[in-house]
């Protein structure tokens, strides 16, 4: 079992791999530096984990309507807003923002995946299950 803090660094790991895909695959994305992509990263994080919970909960039925895909509109903004407060990272409008999202989304995905099985094969067999028919003696 790992530990939360190692676990924090495996999904800042995974996201900053995302982060830098996108800056190779969208055209519109640019990042200066590792330490200008270290701050993209915990900003990141941190809007993940305190904005995009209360942006799904008041955008819940826009969400509802469009079948999930105003989660990616919810992403993009956020991608978006990260762009416009970190010097160094420049996400030049919504669409390249809507595509950075969808790569980090891709991305981290995939790792997880990755992750889990890997998981899942270091994890001992279960026990054997006992005989049927056995001197088993039912009350």
């Amino acid at each position: 079992m790992r530990s939360p803090f190692t676990q924090l660094l495996l999904r800042w790991l995974v996201l900053a791999l995302g982060v830098l895909l996108a800056t190779r695959l969208i055209p519109g994305i640019h990042c200066d530096d590792g330490v200008t992509l270290f701050v993209v990263v915990v900003l990141l994080s941190f809007f993940n984990a305190i904005l995009r919970p209360l942006l799904v909960l008041f955008t819940l039925p826009f969400i509802i309507v469009t079948m999930g895909l105003g989660v990616v509109v919810i992403n993009a903004l956020l991608f978006l807003l990260v762009g416009r407060l970190v010097d160094g990272f420049q996400v030049a409008g919504f669409w390249s923002a809507v595509g950075g999202s969808l790569v980090v989304s891709v991305t981290n995905w995939f790792a997880s995946g990755v992750i889990r099985g890997a998981a899942k094969d270091r994890q001992p067999p279960p026990p054997p299950k006992p005989p049927k028919g056995g001197d088993v003696i039912d009350i």
